[in-house]
């Protein structure tokens, strides 16, 4: 094994967690093991038994209690009455704060990256605001492709758009709530195919929800079409904001997005789902 011919080298001893037990467990030594643990524990909400844990993690139970210790002592991980460990209110307290402090725009842009990578266009991330969506974030697609013209900070109307309408079927549940929130202006077309009527929008709102994405079939600009999902980045249950991919017709047909909503989805990862 590589870390034995390692320490045998220095002649110095072989630590318990390189000389015992098989694969990558076997090659966890020091912090890797007390992070494998820490990691593990993870999955157990509700706490973990020493014995479970260390059949899980494959080590040694003195091991394991040792890295459990560390992590105690750090209040990283709390052990109840039980005698069961948890994640501890320290380990939550940082992610928490670590989480509310990072702008959810950034969080989002790997995502971005590889829609724009995956698909050769444009990928978008917007917010809701008021009657329009902001766009906080923007990734073209490689050099030598046609490109859209949006900007980072432009705006557009909701009920045009895919990331508006992904919004907007969160929101707007209702025929009456979509008819209080257009009021007394009406809705601008931007294309002979935007939705401009109440009823329209409340039934487009309406098969949104019901497939979880929305669409914008050349609504917005002629020429474009898109595919959005809702991102929840800083809420467990209403989505922070909507992230898209804006294709040209010609290359890529709303088709082919739908056809790949379930790659899509893959790639926005633990962003595209409600949590807690």
């Amino acid at each position: 094994m590589e870390h034995r011919q390692m320490y045998e080298a220095t002649s110095a001893p072989v630590p318990e967690e390189v000389a015992g037990g098989e694969g990558d467990a076997a090659r966890l030594v020091g912090s890797d093991r007390v992070l494998a643990v820490l990691k593990e524990l993870a999955r157990y909400p509700d706490g973990v038994g020493l014995e479970e844990l260390t059949r899980v993690v494959g080590s040694p139970k003195p091991t394991v209690h040792r890295a459990l210790g560390a992590l105690r002592r750090a209040g990283l991980v709390d052990q109840g009455a039980r005698g069961r460990y948890v994640l501890g209110d320290e380990f939550l307290r940082m992610a928490f704060a670590h989480h509310e402090a990072r702008p959810e725009h950034v969080r989002v842009r790997p995502v971005l990256d590889a829609l724009a990578e995956r698909f050769g266009e444009t990928a978008h991330y917007a917010v809701l605001d008021g009657l329009e969506v902001v766009y906080r974030a923007k990734v073209d697609p490689p050099d030598g492709a046609v490109r859209l013209t949006s900007t980072v900070g432009g705006r557009n109307p909701a009920h045009a758009t895919g990331v508006g309408k992904a919004l907007l079927a969160h929101r707007l549940t209702t025929a009456a709530q979509v008819e209080a929130w257009i009021g007394d202006s009406p809705l601008v077309p931007r294309t002979p195919r935007t939705l401009c009527t109440a009823a329209d929008l409340y039934g487009d709102l309406r098969a949104t929800r019901d497939r979880g994405y929305a669409v914008d079939d050349q609504e917005n600009e002629p020429g474009v079409n898109c595919l959005a999902l809702p991102v929840y980045a800083t809420s467990p249950t209403t989505p922070s904001g909507a992230v898209s991919v804006s294709a040209l017709t010609y290359r890529t047909p709303l088709a082919t997005l739908v056809e790949a909503v379930a790659e899509i989805r893959e790639l926005l990862g633990p962003l595209g789902e409600p949590y807690g």
